[in-house]
């Protein structure tokens, strides 16, 4: 199998993806998606538009973000150059876990990637100097559906690795809500959403 996948040892929904690299002299190869290997892993959904970011300097964090229903989305996320604090919260209500975060280091060298399904709330800080992260997403981006969480809301408690004086946001992502202020948020329904 071209994949290991392993659940989070925090989140369990959230699936820790490491793709397996051939190589040779020349380089190394890897598949880094296949829709029939997810889906025997139970990861199903029908991945749609692709999104590729590039951040200049160390310190920048994106998110936390998400998008509410119709336009909920799950994300597949892999780092292309540098290395990057990948991290997944649960704001799916009623769930057991709700609020509670996990991370992951995702970096070119490592390939590893990280599944996040609908219900969890997203966001990433750069490791170093130049750094791009590519990722893929089950619905479309729809601006009317888009949320977010403030990345130092105290009851999520990350802690990032970068001095909160040496962070860079963007305009938006310094002014989100911290999550207990969130009104639309996911509803756990049997389990699942």
């Amino acid at each position: 199998m071209p994949f290991d996948f392993k659940p989070d040892g925090v989140l369990p929904e959230v699936i820790h993806v490491q793709p397996k690299r051939f190589g040779d002299d020349r380089g190394w190869f890897a598949e880094t998606f296949r829709a029939d290997v997810f889906a025997e892993a139970g990861i199903t959904e029908p991945f749609v538009q692709d999104n590729h970011s590039w951040s200049a300097e160390k310190g920048t964090i994106r998110g936390f973000h998400f998008q509410i229903t119709p336009n909920a989305q799950a994300k597949l996320v892999r780092c292309l150059k540098g290395r990057i604090l990948d991290v997944a919260v649960d704001i799916r209500k009623g769930s057991p876990r709700f609020g509670r975060a996990t991370s992951v280091e995702l970096s070119a060298a490592n390939g590893a990637q990280l599944y996040i399904p609908r219900g969890f709330a997203h966001a990433f800080c750069t490791l170093e100097e130049t750094c791009e992260v590519a990722y893929k997403t089950d619905a479309y981006y729809a601006p009317i559906h888009e949320r977010g969480i403030a990345h130092d809301d105290p009851d999520i408690g990350i802690d990032w690795p970068v001095d909160p004086a040496r962070r860079i946001l963007s305009d938006k992502d310094k002014v989100l809500p911290r999550l207990a202020e969130l009104v639309e948020v996911p509803e756990l329904v049997g389990g699942t959403l």
